[in-house]
This record gives C-alpha cells, sequence and structure tokens, in this order.
C-alpha cells in the first residue's frame, strides 16, 4: 500500500467495517428490510433468505473494510473489491423507487444517503488507477 493511499483506504475502511459488524446480529423484521431493498435492486437475490442474506453482508463488508485497511492488501486489489461494492449500492439507489427524483438522477431526500455511495466507486477507481500507472511509472 502506498502512503498516498493509507487516508483514502483507513477512512472508507473504519467506516465500512464498523458497518459490518453493526450488521452481525441482524435478524428478522430488520434482516427483512435490508432483503427486499437488495431485492428490489437485485431479484436474484430472492432466493437468498433475509437472515442469511444479512450475515452474507455483514461478512463482506467485514472483509472488504479489513482489506482496506490491511496495509499488505495491494490497493489494486482493495480498489477493485470497493469499486465493485460501490457499483452494487448505486445500482440499488438506481433501482429503488422514491429514491430518485422522477427521470432523474437527482436524490429525493430519502435518496440522498445511498446516492453518496457513487462516492465509493470512485475511491475504488482512483485506487486502480493509481496503482496502474504507478506500477508504470516504476518499470
Amino acid at each position: 500500500m502506498r502512503l498516498a493511499h493509507t487516508p483514502l483506504r483507513v477512512s472508507i475502511g473504519a467506516f465500512i467495517l464498523n458497518s459490518g459488524l453493526s450488521k452481525r446480529g441482524l435478524e428478522g423484521e430488520a434482516a427483512q428490510a435490508v432483503h427486499g431493498m437488495a431485492v428490489g435492486a437485485v431479484p436474484q437475490l430472492e432466493q437468498v433468505g433475509p437472515d442469511r442474506f444479512a450475515k452474507l453482508l455483514s461478512r463482506g463488508e467485514i472483509a472488504l473494510g479489513a482489506a482496506l485497511l490491511a496495509p499488505f492488501v495491494p490497493s489494486l486489489l482493495a480498489g477493485a473489491a470497493l469499486a465493485a461494492f460501490g457499483a452494487g449500492l448505486v445500482q440499488l439507489y438506481l433501482k429503488t423507487p422514491g429514491l430518485r427524483e422522477p427521470n432523474s438522477l437527482k436524490p429525493t431526500q430519502a435518496g440522498t444517503g445511498i446516492a453518496k455511495d457513487v462516492w465509493l466507486v470512485g475511491a475504488g477507481l482512483t485506487l486502480i488507477l493509481d496503482s496502474l500507472t504507478h506500477r508504470r511509472r516504476c518499470h
């Protein structure tokens, strides 16, 4: 991990790790609510039960947060995982009714919290691009 990547990786990694840890005990109605939003964006997730989905989401966020925080995980790999995770959240934003104003990408009041996840995609792509261009400069 390059020193210049540290602030980005630590701030985002700590946030995502905390989010995953807070979902560890998610069950019942809370798990159903999270699962329901996800199914709205990715209908194939209907096949995964709400409690199992919540556990998988929690574990995925914990793994991603830890990967971003771990200095031995290459920024290229951490950035790719972050960009993919962020893209999933952006898909959730785009496909969930009521999160955007009609015929617009502009978020509604309810959508602002999820619309901001586009930054995760940008941060992930920044780590990827910087890793790729840094390799070229060094070789």
